[in-house]
């Protein structure tokens, strides 16, 4: 999912420079969407682990 995030981020990125604003926007919203998605599973997941005792897989 990060990954997703990121890649919306480049397109972002790439439309506002070539100039197409209005995809830019909606594109740079969906990779912040996708990272708070990404987040919120992120901290569930440590703390599913850290309930059941188990550290993280180094």
């Amino acid at each position: 999912m990060l990954y997703w995030a990121i890649v919306c981020l480049v397109i972002a990125i790439i439309a506002g420079v070539l100039g197409f604003g209005g995809i830019a926007g909606t594109a740079a919203g969906i990779a912040k969407v996708l990272f708070f998605i990404f987040l919120v599973l992120l901290v569930i997941s440590l703390i599913a682990n850290a309930v059941r005792g188990r550290g993280p897989k180094i």
